[in-house]
């Protein structure tokens, strides 16, 4: 049976979240737009869901839009935000290590004339709160910083931030795809006037989530079509998909301190996977020691190239990454290490480890035996050792 430990890359569908969709997926099939009693049904579904998961945020129903998942909700909130208040200005603030939903979508902006700052990082992933203030111009027109990175964990000083932008008359974006499965959401104490959402990434379906847009924030849509979402999002709702996301959103955050008591769990096998991997010679933590995501261990090991050990994992069984999900498959190292600081040849080195709820103490023991193991021995072969000197 596998080990997995890819759950920043997605996680598994929780059985309360399947049986609150069930019903969305086949009985209350109706479009939820159409006036007849199926569709009153379906929209009742939605409704619902919009409610639930505007009381968890402490918003109002109609600050929240459906979308897609993260990407939607990123690009809705980056681009939206800057086209709707570009009469003002047109400069745009980030950081360097944001997903890329957030960078590609900056660079759409900046083929369209806008000004994008891109601010650095420290060793650990983490932005100065003033390096953003002293970004910020009367120009300025959005500054969009993740609360949790996606591929190092490193959880960044939002609030903080938030209270700078707001002091400045500037629109803050949060995107919180990566955070959400472990940490408060309140969007006023963020301080967040836009807040991206992603299912999947705590335990609900693929291909739903939501942006918190606060109340009098405009955001020029980017699909055309109907009038959907208060005409902010167009497109036959997925109303299976939101009420499965509400569902998986409650069961984290409706009893903050079971969900406490897990990241506390989880947070004991990571420490105990990061002390005994990092005792490997050549194997250092990457992110911030102790301001990280509870589930998230990442590193990088000289003499290995992530993509060789993270095959020879999958090959015994550990189910690994190493990063993001969405940049898998790039010759190029993270552009997460690189602006770290990381040297590049060390960067291409990555291995990302994620719990999640159903990781046990076993499995964690199992990963740490195989993992040195393969490190060996993908040393040995690149060093051009014989399999037999090196077992």
């Amino acid at each position: 049976m596998s080990v997995y430990l890819d759950h920043a890359a997605t996680t598994p569908l929780r059985r309360e979240v399947l049986d609150a969709m069930l019903p969305y997926l086949a009985e209350h099939h109706g479009n939820p737009s159409s006036i007849h009693a199926s569709g009153r049904r379906a929209r009742l579904g939605l409704d619902e869901a919009r409610e639930t998961v505007a009381r968890l945020l402490g918003a109002k129903p109609r600050e929240v839009v459906f979308t897609s998942g993260g990407t939607e909700a990123d690009n809705l909130a980056v681009k939206g935000a800057a086209w709707a208040a570009s009469a003002r200005g047109r400069r745009v603030v980030t950081t360097a290590v944001e997903h890329k939903a957030v960078l590609n979508a900056c660079s759409v902006l900046e083929r369209f004339g806008f000004e994008v700052v891109y601010l650095p990082v420290d060793r650990y992933g983490s932005v100065d709160p003033a390096d953003v203030a002293a970004s910020i111009t009367d120009r300025t027109v959005l500054v969009s910083v993740q609360y949790a990175n996606n591929e190092v964990g490193t959880i960044q000083p939002v609030a903080e931030i938030g209270a700078i932008c707001r002091e400045l008359g500037t629109l803050f974006h949060v995107d919180a795809v990566q955070a959400a499965a472990f940490l408060p959401l309140d969007v006023d104490e963020l301080r967040a006037d836009l807040v991206s959402l992603g299912a999947h990434k705590l335990y609900g379906p693929k291909g739903a989530g939501a942006l918190f847009v606060r109340q009098g924030t405009a955001v020029l849509p980017q699909l055309s079509g109907g009038s959907q979402e208060r005409q902010r999002r167009a497109g036959t709702e997925n109303v299976a998909g939101a009420v499965g996301f509400a569902r998986a959103l409650g069961l984290i955050h409706a009893d903050v301190s079971a969900r406490e008591a897990e990241n506390e769990r989880q947070a004991t096998l990571r420490d105990g996977l990061i002390a005994r991997l990092t005792a490997v010679a050549g194997v250092a933590l990457t992110g911030h020691p102790a301001q990280r995501l509870p589930n998230s261990a990442s590193f990088v090991i000289d003499g290995v190239e992530g993509g060789d050990l993270v095959a020879a994992l999958d090959l015994e069984g550990i189910e690994a990454s190493t990063g993001s999900a969405c940049t898998t498959g790039s010759v190029d190292p993270s552009h997460v290490l690189l602006a770290m600081g990381i040297d590049p040849e060390r960067a291409h080195g990555s291995l990302r480890l994620t719990l999640g709820r159903g990781t046990t103490a076993d499995d964690v023991e199992r990963t740490l035996r195989v993992a040195t193991r393969a490190i060996g021995r993908l040393r040995a072969a690149r060093a051009g050792v014989p399999a037999a000197a090196s077992a």
